[in-house]
């Protein structure tokens, strides 16, 4: 099942690349393994996925070594307490939900002890929802430009969850407005930002994010199924 999963996913990726003139390789699938145990994850890592997202940091740790020995490429991808940045900060390759610039300096401050540099995506809050974290969209420039001078923080783009919605007009208005503000901080060429990753689309409409200019899309229940 796993296996029909990802070729049909990676069809249909191909496809809506097509349609809206992108270049498929450009296009990272994301597999969020979030409850998914080592035996699916190694179906998946069979039919190409190297990078794995994970939600919980205690979860992400019981994988590590699983993860490590198959080279995986690994994402922090649900909201990180500052508490537990300590742990993942020399282990995670990439740290997508950085919903603060406090959470950034908890970040910025454990890179240093560990001599390292943490890849991050600053995680926006398109919907402006009060249930979810994230940047307001209203401040994206101006934080994203003061975590910019943090030592041991480099951005390499924006994460956003949108709203759920019935419609696809309202969905791809959120991604136009995601891919928008993404495409302005590019242009503007400060240090340490470097605008290689739009992280939007999951299971239900990545299809419609990668039309609109998404480059990453994270997709757990596609892959592995309902958990």
């Amino acid at each position: 099942m796993i296996s029909d999963n990802i070729k049909k996913i990676k069809e249909d990726i191909f496809n809506a690349c097509i349609k809206s003139g992108r270049d498929f390789s450009k296009i990272e699938i994301v597999g969020v393994t979030k409850t998914v145990k080592e035996d699916k994850i190694l179906c998946a890592i069979n039919e190409g996925i190297t990078h794995v997202g994970e939600n919980r940091v205690q979860e992400y740790l019981s994988k590590y070594d699983f993860y490590k020995a198959n080279n995986l490429k690994t994402s922090i991808i649900g909201h990180l307490q500052t508490n537990k940045v300590k742990y993942i900060i020399d282990k995670a390759d990439l740290i997508q939900s950085v919903d603060s610039f406090h959470l950034a300096e908890e970040i910025s401050k454990q890179a240093l002890k560990h001599n390292t540099t943490m890849d991050i995506l600053v995680e926006i809050n398109i919907g402006d929802e009060e249930s979810k974290s994230g940047v307001s969209f209203s401040e994206v420039d101006e934080i994203t430009h003061r975590i910019s001078e943090l030592p041991g923080i480099f951005i390499k783009g924006l994460m956003s969850i949108p709203p759920v919605f019935t419609d696809e007009i309202t969905a791809r208005g959120y991604f136009q407005k995601l891919y928008k503000i993404y495409i302005d901080i590019m242009g503007k060429k400060r240090d340490n930002i470097c605008m290689d990753i739009l992280s939007m689309g999951m299971s239900s409409d990545y299809l419609l994010a990668i039309e609109e200019g998404s480059n990453m899309v994270r997709i757990g229940r596609g892959i592995f199924g309902e958990r």
